[in-house]
């Protein structure tokens, strides 16, 4: 069982089982990207094995429920994963507190080298090798370890651990003042996800009558870069199936911007980006025959 936000690596990881004959429950969200723990529990079936639900949401930034579904997991006897890669190091972190038998993170979003990552596993839950061969990883995964990859990732969590609520704090500012300018300046937009309970560095809108991938290559002529989804789908031409689970309207759905802030960033990058961006959606709706039918 998931949600229907999840990460495609999760929701791959669903289809694939399906394949294979298991039965997969997809979780709704409301219009926020929140999964309600009171679905979970009247979803679970004595045939229920896990239940995954990712901690913050990979494009909008919601932060799920997590605690409450892994204490009604383990009332049940299901056991409860969640996908922790969008939340590390963006606020606390701390599988006690969480309750899950299963978090996984990733490198490269804790400021840590691409291609490593960290499986937690609660004492006493089974878990049966993927690679087999070797004795690695207490004889979980076969193979050579990544030794440069897991010295990385462990600097990095001992710097976010002594910096990151002063960079989410920062970051908050940051974003706070960019959505406000642009909801306050920019007629017909739309802040995607929790209005309070989501990762502090995500920026995520919606641009009616305006045509996505125009609006992201006239961002980057100027100098500002940002997605239309999530990083791992860069390239595809299909609707973000996280856009059409919290029900945004078509005319939203179709230019999405994602734009994710770091320490790095500066109140004058985010006052360029505001000028930049008001001026693109302008030039770019001056020549939309929809944004000229609208009235």
């Amino acid at each position: 069982m998931c949600s229907s936000i999840e990460h495609s690596a999760v929701l791959a990881s669903c289809r694939y089982l399906e394949s294979l004959g298991f039965r997969a429950t997809y979780l709704p969200v409301d219009g926020h990207g929140l999964v309600d723990p009171g679905m979970v529990k009247r979803a679970l079936t004595g045939d229920t094995v896990l239940v995954s639900v990712m901690l913050a949401n990979n494009e909008i930034g919601t932060i799920e429920p997590v605690a409450e579904i892994a204490r009604i997991c383990r009332e049940a006897g299901v056991l409860s994963h969640t996908d922790a890669v969008a939340a590390a190091g963006k606020m606390k972190v701390d599988v006690r507190e969480l309750g899950v038998d299963l978090l996984t993170l990733s490198g490269h979003k804790l400021r840590g080298p691409k291609g490593v990552g960290a499986l937690y596993i609660r004492q006493g839950t089974e878990i049966h090798p993927f690679l087999h061969g070797g004795h690695q990883e207490r004889g979980l995964r076969g193979g050579t370890e990544n030794v440069i990859g897991i010295a990385g990732l462990g600097k990095a969590c001992e710097l976010l651990a002594a910096e990151w609520q002063q960079s989410a704090e920062y970051e908050r500012r940051l974003r706070d003042r960019l959505e406000q300018a642009l909801i306050a300046r920019i007629p017909e937009v739309r802040v995607n996800g929790h209005p309070t309970q989501r990762v502090p560095n995500v920026c995520h809108l919606s641009v009616g009558y305006v045509e996505g991938e125009a609006l992201l290559v006239n961002l980057d002529l100027e100098g500002v870069a940002v997605a239309s989804g999530s990083a791992c789908s860069t390239g595809s031409d299909e609707l973000s199936p996280t856009l059409v689970a919290i029900g945004v309207p078509p005319l939203f759905a179709n230019s999405p911007v994602r734009m994710s802030l770091g320490p790095q960033n500066t109140e004058a990058e985010i006052d360029y980006t505001i000028e930049v961006f008001e001026r693109v959606v302008a030039r770019l709706r001056a020549i939309s025959p929809i944004w000229k039918r609208r009235a």
